[in-house]
C-alpha cells in the first residue's frame, strides 16, 4: 500500500533526529549523517521514500539552497570583501587554476576524452555551498581559515557556472555542433549570467527596503514570499537561482543595517530545510553509477582533490599565510553537489551523448564528495584550531538512564504514590544524597585526559584533587566550552592550568540544608563532598537536580497535608 506524503516526511525528520544524535556520538558531521540516511531510505538500499514524494520535495529542497546561498551573500559585505580581496584573490586563483589543470590534463590519462576533460576541469571547480557552510555553522567554527572559506565557495561557483558555459561554447564550436554564432551565444551567456545577477540584486534593495517598514512579526512571510518568488522566476525563466541569491544576499548586506536580523529570522527554517534537502539528496545519490565509473572517476576524485588542495597549499606558502591557511583551508572546498549536477543536466540537454557521460561520472563521484567531504571540512577546521571544544567532543548533561527514572518517578507522584523516601527533608545530611561514584581528576592530568574525563561525564562541574585525594581545584565545562580546541596542546597543559580555587564545599555529616542554599550561590550544576574527618579528602558529589528534586518532593508533601 502507498502511504501519504505526510507519513514520508515524518519518517525523514524522526529518522533524521536519531541520525543526528548517532553523528553526535561518533563525532561524524550530522550533514554527512543525514546524507547515509537518505542513501539508506531510498531507491539504492531499502527503498522506502518513493520517487514520487522525493520529486514532490523537490520545490523544498531548492528552497532550501535558496536561503543557504542567501545567508552566504549576506556574509559578504563590500567592506568585509574589500578587506580580504587581496588575500582571496592568489588564493582562489591558485585554487581554482590548478584544480582545472589538473583535471583537464590528467583525465585523458585515465582514457578520458578530451571533451569531456574540458568539461569535467570547469566542473571540478564548483564547491557545494550547503555542505561546506553548515557543517561550518554545526561547529560554531572562527578563525583565518572559516573566514575564507565563504568567499572562496562564493567565487569558485560563480567561477564554475561561468567557465562551464565558455566551455561548452569551446567544445561545440570545435565539433561543429553550435547552432548560431558564437557572439549570438556569447550574448545569451551574458544575458543569463547578468539577468541573474540583476534579478537577485533588485529582489535584495527591494526586500532591504521592505524590511525597514514591515513589522518583525510579519517578517517571516515577507522573507518566504519573496525567495519563493525569485525562485520562481528563475525556474520559469531558466536563470541560474544560485548566482540570483547569491547576489540578492550580498546586496542585502550592503543596503539594510537589519541583516542580522533578517539572517536569525530565516535560521530555524534554514535548519529544518536543511535537514530535509541532505536526506532528500542522499535518498538521490546512486551506489550503481559510483560503480560504474571506474578509473576516470576515480581519476576525477583524485584529481580535483589534489588540486583544491595543493592549489591553496602552493599559493598560501608563497604569500607566508598562516599554517591552518596553507594545511587545511584546500581540504575544506573538497566538498561538491548541486551546481555540478545541475550543470550536468543542461548538458546533456544540449548533447545527450557526451552531456550523459559527463553526468554520469558527476553522480558518481558526487557519492565520494558529499559523503567524505563533510567530514573533511570539520576535521580540517578542528585541526586548524578553529572550533569550540563543545563541537570537538560528545559531552551531554542528560543520562538516559537517570532520566528515565526522573521520569518513572514523575509519573508515580502524579498518580498519588511517592517513590521517595518518606524521611523528612529536615533528618537528611548530605551524605544521604552524595553521589559516591563520581570520582575526581588527577591535578596532574593532561587536557587530553580531561577531555576524555568530560566526555564520559554527565557533570558540567568538575574537581581535582591531589594525589592524597585532597580537593584542589574546580574545572567548570560552560568556561572551557567555546574555548577554541587546539590539538597542539594535548600534552602541554595540565588540569591544575584550567582550574580555579574551589569555594563552596561540602562536608559529609552536614545537613542537607546546607546544601540547599549554595544553590542559591552558585550556577554549579553539583557541588563537592569532603570527608567529616580530617584531611577531608574527596569522598563524591552532591547534584543540584537531586537537591531539586528532593525539596520539590518536600513542598508536594506540604501542599497536600494542608488541603
Amino acid at each position: 500500500m502507498d502511504w501519504h506524503l505526510a507519513f514520508t516526511v515524518g519518517l525523514l525528520l524522526s529518522a533524521a533526529l536519531v541520525a543526528g544524535l548517532l553523528a553526535e556520538r561518533v563525532r561524524l558531521p550530522k550533514v554527512t549523517a543525514y546524507l547515509l540516511l537518505g542513501l539508506l531510505l531510498g531507491p539504492a538500499v531499502l527503498d522506502r521514500m518513493p520517487e514520487e514524494h522525493l520529486e514532490e520535495l523537490e520545490p523544498l529542497t531548492k528552497l532550501a539552497m535558496a536561503l543557504v546561498l542567501f545567508n552566504l551573500g549576506c556574509s559578504l559585505p563590500l567592506a568585509q570583501i574589500r578587506r580580504i580581496l587581496k588575500r582571496i584573490f592568489p588564493l582562489s586563483a591558485g585554487e581554482m587554476g590548478l584544480t582545472m589543470a589538473f583535471v583537464t590534463l590528467g583525465l585523458p590519462l585515465f582514457g578520458a576524452s578530451w571533451q569531456a576533460a574540458l568539461l569535467l576541469g570547469a566542473l571540478a571547480l564548483a564547491t557545494a555551498p550547503a555542505t561546506t557552510l553548515l557543517v561550518l555553522k554545526e561547529a560554531e567554527s572562527e578563525g583565518p581559515v572559516t573566514r575564507h572559506v565563504g568567499p572562496l565557495v562564493a567565487a569558485n561557483n560563480f567561477v564554475a557556472i561561468v567557465l562551464f558555459e565558455l566551455v561548452f561554447l569551446l567544445v561545440s564550436l570545435m565539433q561543429g555542433s553550435l547552432e548560431g554564432s558564437v557572439v549570438n551565444a556569447l550574448g545569451k551567456i551574458v544575458a543569463d549570467v547578468v539577468g541573474s545577477l540583476l534579478l537577485g540584486a533588485v529582489a535584495g534593495l527591494i526586500l532591504s527596503y521592505l524590511c525597514s517598514i514591515v513589522s518583525r512579526g510579519r517578517w517571516i512571510v515577507l522573507l518566504i514570499g519573496s525567495l519563493m518568488l525569485v525562485l520562481g522566476a528563475c525556474q520559469t525563466f531558466g536563470m541560474q537561482y544560485m548566482l540570483a541569491f547569491l547576489a540578492m544576499g550580498i546586496v542585502v548586506a550592503n543596503s539594510s543595517d537589519l541583516t542580522t536580523e533578517i539572517v536569525g529570522t530565516l535560521d530555524r527554517l534554514t535548519g529544518f530545510l536543511c535537514v530535509v534537502f541532505f536526506v532528500v539528496h542522499g535518498a538521490h545519490l546512486d551506489l550503481h553509477a559510483f560503480a560504474q565509473v571506474g578509473w576516470i572517476g576515480a581519476g576525477y576524485i583524485v584529481l580535483r582533490s589534489a588540486g583544491k588542495y595543493l592549489g591553496i597549499h602552493a599559493i598560501a606558502t608563497s604569500r607566508g599565510e598562516d599554517e591552518g591557511i596553507r594545511m587545511w583551508l584546500g581540504s575544506t572546498l573538497v566538498a561538491q553537489a548541486g551546481a555540478a549536477i545541475a550543470l550536468a543536466a543542461i548538458a546533456v540537454e544540449r548533447d545527450p551523448e557526451l552531456g550523459t557521460y559527463i553526468q554520469n561520472i558527476v553522480l558518481g563521484t558526487v557519492v565520494f564528495f558529499e559523503i567524505a567531504g563533510p567530514i573533511m571540512i570539520r576535521l580540517s577546521v578542528i585541526r586548524a584550531g578553529e572550533v569550540p571544544l563543545a563541537h570537538v567532543i560528545h559531552h551531554t548533561s542528560a543520562n538516559p538512564i537517570e532520566e528515565l527514572r526522573a521520569l518513572w518517578s514523575r509519573l508515580l507522584v502524579s498518580l498519588g504514590y511517592d517513590p521517595l523516601t518518606d524521611r523528612g527533608e529536615e533528618e537528611l545530611t548530605v551524605q544521604h544524597l552524595m553521589r559516591k561514584t563520581v570520582k575526581g581528576i588527577a591535578e596532574t592530568a593532561t587536557f587530553t585526559e580531561v577531555v576524555a574525563y568530560i566526555e564520559q561525564s554527565h557533570d558540567d562541574t568538575y574537581f581535582l584533587v591531589d594525589d592524597e585525594q585532597l580537593l584542589s581545584g574546580i574545572i567548570r565545562y560552560r568556561d572551557l566550552s567555546k574555548v577554541l580546541f587546539d590539538p597542539t596542546v594535548g600534552s602541554l597543559v595540565r588540569a591544575d592550568d584550567l582550574a580555579t580555587e574551589p569555594k563552596l564545599i561540602l562536608q559529609s555529616d552536614e545537613p542537607l540544608a546546607r546544601a540547599r542554599g549554595l544553590m542559591n550561590q552558585s550556577r554549579d550544576d553539583c557541588f563537592p563532598v569532603l570527608s567529616a574527618e580530617e584531611p577531608h579528602r574527596f569522598e563524591g558529589i552532591v547534584r543540584r537536580k537531586d537537591l531539586v528534586r528532593l525539596y520539590l518532593k518536600a513542598h508536594g508533601s506540604e501542599e497536600a497535608s494542608g488541603h
